[in-house]
């Protein structure tokens, strides 16, 4: 449902790629995390893959339709829910909702429906007339969400979603997001908050300085070492060398992340040893 290839993106006035040759697919019926430390460019890579952002260099297709060729078709299929809050604060709950239906042609009954829903499930009725900038952050999450679910998108893109939500409507968006993919849809989101990605995420991609380190499948990492939490493995695995440079071929979507994680539970190990060495030390002194 998503596919990208090769796709490159560098600022004005800079010679640091700040997205750099990144491939990766993303299937009918997946959560998957998009995952880097600061500054990585997992923000750059959402905001080309919505259409934000010009970019040059790459490839990207949404359901099938490119997204330089076909630009309204493939936005059409499109949810966003950004890091922002990037409403009209002006207008009311009601209003913005209304905004962004309209924009995607969905009917007044089809758009009731849907509303009425996620208003119940984020207790935001009573203030659905208010204006937004009357709300607060966690609320104005809440409404984005809405404003980004009432076309039903195929593909719901997220950047850091859970930021501000009280603990209700945090599971709340997560049960949401599961939901969406057992409709034969997908979500892309990125998070800090790797206890939820390693929960909710089908599949995982890490990347660093632009470059993708690994796309790795949460129950791959499981079964091949339940003690290696995805915590464990991100520090590791954000140390080590790019993919294209791990294997021979650069083919990722049928990668094998099986050295990843041994890696990254060989490092975890010696982590391990040089502590208990250090105490070793401490006691004898």
């Amino acid at each position: 449902m998503i596919e990208v290839s090769n796709l490159t993106k560098c600022y004005a006035n800079s010679t640091v790629m700040a997205v750099d040759n990144l491939s990766f697919e993303v299937k009918e019926g997946e959560v998957f995390g998009f995952l880097g430390p600061n500054g990585a460019g997992k923000s750059t890579t959402i905001k080309c893959l919505t259409g934000i952002l010009p970019f040059k260099d790459g490839n990207i297709k949404i359901c099938g339709f490119d997204l330089k060729d076909d630009t309204i078709k493939a936005k059409q299929n499109i949810g966003f829910v950004s890091d922002n809050h990037a409403v009209y604060e002006k207008l009311t709950g009601r209003e913005y909702v209304n905004f962004m239906a309209d924009i995607y042609n969905v009917s007044a009954n089809d758009r009731d429906a849907i509303v009425e829903n996620l208003l119940q499930k984020f207790d935001l009725k009573t203030a659905y007339d208010d204006q937004i900038k009357t709300y607060s952050h966690g609320m104005k999450q809440k409404i984005c969400v809405i404003g980004a679910l009432v076309h039903n998108p195929k593909v719901w893109i997220l950047d850091e979603p859970l930021t501000g939500l009280d603990p209700k409507s945090a599971y709340e968006l997560k049960e949401l997001m599961k939901e969406h993919c057992k409709k034969g849809n997908c979500v892309f989101f990125s998070s800090h908050v790797l206890e939820v990605v390693e929960k909710i995420c089908d599949k995982v991609a890490i990347i660093s300085k632009g470059k993708l380190i690994t796309v790795c499948g949460i129950h791959e990492l499981k079964e091949k070492r339940a003690d290696l939490s995805l915590e464990d493995f991100f520090l590791s695995i954000t140390n080590e060398i790019p993919v294209s440079e791990m294997h021979d071929d650069n083919n990722i979507f049928e990668m094998n992340a099986s050295d990843n994680i041994d890696n990254a539970s060989k490092n975890n190990n010696n982590v391990e040893k040089e502590n208990v060495e250090a105490d070793k030390k401490d006691d004898v002194r």
